[in-house]
């Protein structure tokens, strides 16, 4: 999900796939867990992009305890910032409070599988927008490319590989590449460009203090009818 700036606590979908209730609950005990999940930071690849375009109304897949809509609301964005979890859209609004930014933040509850907010943006981020359980990441991302405005862009950033330190942890999870998630999404090309299609690297420190570097792919989707 969102606001992931480090080490992730959760890896790509993958085994079974569970119901609203099941994904709803695993999410809302993922945050109950720690007082403070991700590191509050922009997820550096949006602040680059979102650097690059002018703001009007963003909506945030996914937006964890809020870190990538403060950024985004403090760029002059309007921002839905959505998530499965109360608990974390309740730590986005106080993010959100605390940084002087709730006229520019609304928080919005979804489960994106059957619902999925309304209106058209500008924006849509979908930073490691992944579970360690199947969900319908291709539809989602089929709705959210056609909630896109004429000119809008849907700005996709996702795990493409193991950490390094992970071991056999990940052994028997598939990392889609961006090539694959692109493909899965069925978008006609005269109707969605693909501006971005490919993978980045950045440094990160595991758990245990090791350093190395992980691989995520990277998507840029620009609606052009």
């Amino acid at each position: 999900m969102s606001d992931h700036t480090e080490t992730p606590a959760h890896g790509p979908a993958h085994g079974p796939a569970q119901d609203a209730a099941d994904g709803a609950a695993y999410w809302e005990n993922h945050y109950a867990a720690r007082d403070q999940v991700w590191s509050g930071r922009v997820n550096a690849p949006l602040a680059e992009f979102a650097a690059n375009q002018t703001p009007g109304r963003a909506l945030d897949l996914g937006c964890g305890e809020g870190g990538d809509a403060v950024h985004l609301a403090g760029l002059g964005w309007r921002v839905t910032a959505v998530d499965i979890s109360a608990l974390a859209l309740d730590r986005t609004r106080a993010r959100v409070e605390a940084a002087g930014l709730a006229d520019r933040v609304t928080t919005e509850r979804h489960d994106l599988s059957r619902s999925f907010p309304e209106g058209t943006f500008d924006l849509i981020s979908a930073q490691y927008f992944q579970a360690p359980f199947e969900f319908s990441r291709p539809e989602i991302f089929r709705r959210a490319a056609a909630a896109l405005t004429a000119g809008g862009a849907l700005f996709i950033v996702d795990h493409g590989a193991p950490p390094p330190w992970a071991g056999a942890a990940h052994a028997h999870h598939h990392f889609p590449s961006a090539e694959e998630i692109h493909d899965g999404m069925g978008l006609d090309p005269a109707v969605h460009r693909t501006e971005r299609l490919g993978t980045i690297q950045r440094e990160a420190t595991g758990p245990d203090g090791v350093t190395g570097l992980l691989t995520d792919n990277v998507i840029v989707i620009r609606r052009v009818a």
